[in-house]
C-alpha cells in the first residue's frame, strides 16, 4: 500500500509584526499579483510597495492582535480533515503549503518528498479559482515539479475549484441562517456578499473565471439558504491604479445606506478562514463606513474555519479525488490556453481596459523614478532645478 497525502494550499500571513514587510515583499513579488511588462521590475517594485505599505499594514495587524491567525486556523482545518478521513478508513498525511509565508509551499513539497508520498491530492483552500490565488500556487507547483524530476513518481490530482460542492454550500447557508436569526426581523436583513477583488483586466483580457464563479457561488448559496432576504455582491481589497471588479464594497455599503437599508449581514464569500480581510477590513473598516452612513445593525458571518459540515465537505472532495481519474498539473499547464496567465497585451490609447492597465504601469514606473530621485537627491528633475 502506498502512502496518501493531501496538500492544502493557502495564502499565508504574517504571524508577528516584524513579518509584515517581508510578507508584503513576497506577495508583491508574485507576477500573478502585479503583472508587469518586464520581469526585472518585479522585485524592485515589490521592495518599494512593501516599504511604503508596511507601516499601515502593521497598524492593521496590531488592530487584530499583532498578527494573522491564518496559519493556526489552517492547521486546525488540517487536523480536523485528517481526523475525518481517518474515521472514514482513509489515513492520509496532511500538508500545508502557504504561498507567501511559512510554511511555504516549497517546504510542504519537501516534506511530501521526504515522506515518500505516492498518492497526492492538491486542494486549494479557495472555493473559486483565480489566477491570483489558486493559479499562482499551481504555477509554483509546476515549477517545482519541473525542477525536480524525482517528484514525477507521485500520482497526484488537482482540485481546481469547488464552490459548487453541496457540503460547502450547506455550511455557508447554516452560518448565514444563524446570524440572520440574531436580528429582530431576520427577513428584512440585506445579505451582503463581499468577495476579494481582482483587476478587471484579469477577467476581460486574461480570461480569469473568478468573477463568473463568484457570481454563481453567490446564487447557489442563496438557493441553499432558501430565505426571502435581498442580497448584493461587491468586491473588496483593491490595490493600485488600475480598475478592479465593481461594485466596490465601500461604495455598495454607502449606496445601500442611501436606499434606507438598516440591517446588513456581511458574508465573506472568498474566504474559508479568519484573517486580516475579515477581522480588520470587514469588522473594523467596513463597519465604520456602514455606521457613519447610518447602518447601525451590522453583522458579519464568521468564516467557515473548522465548521463540521465544511470539514465533511473537504473530506468528500478528497475522497472523490482519490477515486476519480487523475487531473494532473500538466493539465493545469494546458488549462492556461483557456485561462491565460500572461496574455499578449498591446498598447492602446483611450479609455479602454488595456490602455488603463498600461497607463497604470507607466504611472507606477514614474512614481518609482520620482521616489528614487527624492531619496537619492540625484536625477533629471534636480538637474533642471525642479527639485
Amino acid at each position: 500500500m502506498g502512502r496518501t497525502g493531501v496538500l492544502l494550499l493557502n495564502l499565508g500571513g504574517p504571524e508577528q509584526i516584524e513579518d509584515v514587510r517581508p510578507f508584503l515583499f513576497n506577495l508583491f513579488s508574485d507576477p500573478e499579483i502585479i503583472r508587469l511588462p518586464f520581469p526585472w521590475m518585479q522585485k524592485p517594485l515589490a521592495w518599494l510597495i512593501s516599504s511604503l505599505r508596511s507601516k499601515r499594514s502593521q497598524e492593521n495587524y496590531l488592530a487584530i492582535g499583532g498578527g494573522s491567525p491564518l496559519r493556526q486556523v489552517t492547521e486546525a482545518q488540517a487536523t480536523a480533515l485528517e481526523t475525518n478521513l481517518k474515521e472514514k478508513g482513509e489515513p492520509v498525511g496532511i500538508y500545508i503549503g502557504m504561498r507567501y509565508w511559512h510554511p511555504f509551499t516549497e517546504e510542504a513539497v519537501a516534506k511530501i518528498k521526504r515522506d515518500r508520498i505516492d498518492e497526492l491530492v492538491i486542494l486549494p483552500l479557495y472555493p473559486q479559482f483565480s489566477i491570483s490565488t489558486s493559479g499562482s500556487s499551481f504555477r509554483l507547483l509546476e515549477k517545482l515539479w519541473q525542477e525536480d524530476p524525482s517528484l514525477n513518481r507521485i500520482n497526484y490530482t488537482v482540485i481546481r475549484s469547488w464552490y459548487e460542492q453541496p457540503g460547502y454550500l450547506q455550511a455557508m447557508a447554516q452560518l448565514i441562517a444563524q446570524e440572520l436569526d440574531k436580528f429582530a426581523h431576520p427577513d428584512e436583513v440585506t445579505i451582503f456578499f463581499s468577495a476579494h477583488g481582482v483587476p478587471v483586466s484579469y477577467v476581460e483580457e486574461a480570461g480569469d473565471p473568478y468573477q463568473k464563479e463568484i457570481e454563481e457561488c453567490t446564487d447557489l448559496i442563496m438557493q441553499t439558504l432558501n430565505r426571502p432576504n435581498p442580497h448584493v455582491l461587491a468586491y473588496q481589497s483593491r490595490v493600485g491604479p488600475v480598475e478592479w471588479l465593481k461594485p466596490y464594497t465601500e461604495d455598495a455599503i454607502q449606496e445601500l445606506a442611501n436606499e434606507g437599508v438598516q440591517n446588513l449581514l456581511v458574508v465573506p464569500i472568498s474566504f474559508v478562514s479568519e484573517h486580516i480581510e475579515t477581522l480588520q477590513e470587514i469588522d473594523i473598516e467596513y463597519r465604520e463606513i456602514a455606521e457613519e452612513a447610518g447602518i447601525h445593525n451590522f453583522r458579519r458571518v464568521p468564516a467557515l474555519n473548522t465548521h463540521p459540515v465544511f470539514i465533511e465537505a473537504l473530506a468528500d472532495l478528497v475522497l472523490n479525488a482519490l477515486n476519480s481519474p487523475k487531473v494532473q498539473l500538466p493539465q493545469v499547464t494546458q488549462m492556461k490556453k483557456q485561462v491565460k496567465m500572461y496574455p499578449q497585451e498591446r498598447w492602446e490609447w483611450g479609455m479602454t481596459t488595456s490602455a488603463e492597465v498600461w497607463n497604470g504601469r507607466l504611472a507606477m514606473l514614474g512614481l518609482i523614478a520620482l521616489l528614487i530621485e527624492l531619496i537619492s537627491g540625484h536625477g533629471p528633475l534636480h538637474l533642471v532645478g525642479l527639485l
